[in-house]
């Protein structure tokens, strides 16, 4: 919501008063529940086939067995990140001409309706290979839609929040993630526990996919009636008249410092990420021996404590910065891996889960600020699709293929910590990048956007801050000459 302030303009090279967006809380608040209980529909969906891997394993690989199975299963788990680069170009253009809001409403359904249908394919049993290329082609299905989610989410909270706040307020997207993911495991567990495991195998694991789309609509009621947010309201009315759309090769030709940051940062965050919130109930169970129902609890257990130290984050970020946190987490991440699988691997039950503790408190640093700092990479004519092809291309390279690339080195090596050396590697390129490459941009604003303040009585401070030259005007004036020196 953009207020206009009555006071006289100043004729400045920077910006005046009016520019500077007064951000009204309560819509703010409802954009960050939406977006949240969106994603936590969205992850849900996606998140219930890495929960039920090993079930999902003997009912389409009936001929693999042990840690075999197990990989030909994150196989078609990491499938689907193949088509989320495509599916990020797709919504991510999409979203920098129409808009946050209707692209986020279209990939929900998208997500839904695809994982209901896992829930209806024939088993293996019954039609033979045929299931198999029909999940394969589900997930695909997946993976596009998962393209334009999360980094259409981010960028519409990011967009929605006074930047004083934008890192507590981002991180409730996060949240929603845990809490997608903690409906799935949820569920697994209970079912698995009241019906057994050889009901799930027989026709249980059907039930998460066939609940998806019910509460998918749920996520879209919510989308729906939400208001496009104010940076790209601003950027409309701005442009409304010269607006020329940026195109996919402008993106890379002028934007290429951004978008290589934010491919090495997604890919650390996503290497944790995925090995802790998907690979590890597996890991657990197949690897470790721990039978399904134990593996699933102690992760649901871990996912509840974590949210309330992602939102501690996100607070955190807004006052400390969020380099320092990030830094903090990556070393943190490289000194303590080895002793973290050292103790998940132990069979104390205490000591399992304080092994996950440590991963998943270090983990709760990068969720915690990831929805806040990616958004702040890209101006806003070409954030959603710029941060859509970034993460996306990135995520599918080390995000997805994690799982399988771990369930490969263990059955090579049969060395059990070799889920840690490979975290190792990506948190000391992380440490790299960050500390070298990233701007600190905690209360800044967003590139390409004025400052965006809470209430009116914000405005004259924000304006004496940044009255001379807002802190991205010489990177936008770099790009503008680019752009003009470039041969048509």
């Amino acid at each position: 919501m953009k207020d206009n302030i009555d006071n006289t303009q100043i004729d400045t090279n920077g910006i005046e008063k009016e520019d500077i967006t007064v951000v009204d809380p309560q819509m703010a608040r409802k954009a960050v529940f939406a977006a949240g209980v969106g994603n936590a529909m969205e992850w849900f969906d996606f998140g219930i086939y890495s929960y039920l891997a090993v079930t999902m394993g003997k009912v389409f690989f009936p001929n693999m067995t042990g840690t075999s199975q197990l990989v030909y299963t994150f196989a078609t788990f990491a499938i689907a990140f193949l088509v989320r680069p495509f599916g990020g170009m797709f919504f991510g253009m999409l979203g920098d001409r129409l808009g946050r809001k209707k692209v986020l409403s279209i990939t929900l359904i998208i997500m839904a309706l695809a994982t209901l249908s896992i829930g209806l394919i024939p088993s293996y049993d019954s039609i033979g290979v045929t299931a198999t290329v029909l999940l394969l082609i589900a997930r695909l299905v997946q993976g596009f839609s998962t393209g334009g989610e999360y980094s259409g989410a981010m960028t519409f909270i990011a967009e929605s929040t006074a930047d004083k706040k934008r890192g507590f307020m981002s991180s409730g997207l996060e949240v929603g993630t845990l809490v997608g993911y903690i409906a799935g495991a949820g569920l697994v567990t209970l079912l698995t526990f009241i019906i057994g495991d050889e009901k799930m195998l027989a026709w249980g694991w059907r039930i998460p996919f066939l609940i998806a789309a019910p509460i998918g609509f749920i996520g879209l009621y919510l989308r729906a009636h939400l208001e496009e947010t104010p940076a790209f309201k601003a950027m409309e009315e701005e442009q409304a008249e010269e607006r020329d759309h940026v195109s996919m090769k402008d993106i890379f030709l002028y934007h290429r410092k951004s978008l290589l940051i934010a491919v090495a940062i997604v890919m650390f965050y996503n290497i944790v990420y995925y090995m802790v919130l998907s690979y590890m109930p597996s890991h657990l169970s197949a690897v470790l021996g721990y039978g399904d129902t134990k593996g699933l609890l102690l992760i649901l257990i871990v996912m509840f404590i974590m949210i309330p130290i992602v939102l501690a984050m996100g607070y955190f970020s807004d006052r400390i910065g969020i380099k320092r946190i990030l830094i903090a987490a990556l070393i943190g991440l490289l000194v303590l891996s080895i002793p973290a699988f050292k103790l998940i691997g132990n069979g104390n039950n205490l000591l399992v889960f304080s092994g996950l503790m440590i991963l998943a408190v270090l983990l709760a640093a990068f969720q915690g600020t990831m929805p806040s700092l990616l958004p702040s990479l890209f101006f806003t004519d070409v954030r959603y699709g710029s941060l859509a092809i970034t993460y996306n291309i990135s995520a599918s390279l080390f995000g997805g293929t994690t799982p399988l690339i771990i369930s490969w080195l263990i059955k090579e090596t049969s060395n059990r910590t070799m889920p840690a050396f490979y975290m190792m590697a990506a948190c000391l390129i992380g440490i790299i990048v960050v500390a070298l490459f990233v701007e600190e941009t905690s209360g800044k604003a967003l590139r390409g956007s004025p400052p965006a303040v809470e209430g009116k009585s914000e405005v004259h401070e924000a304006y004496k801050e940044s009255k001379d030259e807002i802190w991205w005007e010489e990177e936008k004036q770099e790009i503008e000459r680019k752009m003009e020196e470039s041969p048509q």
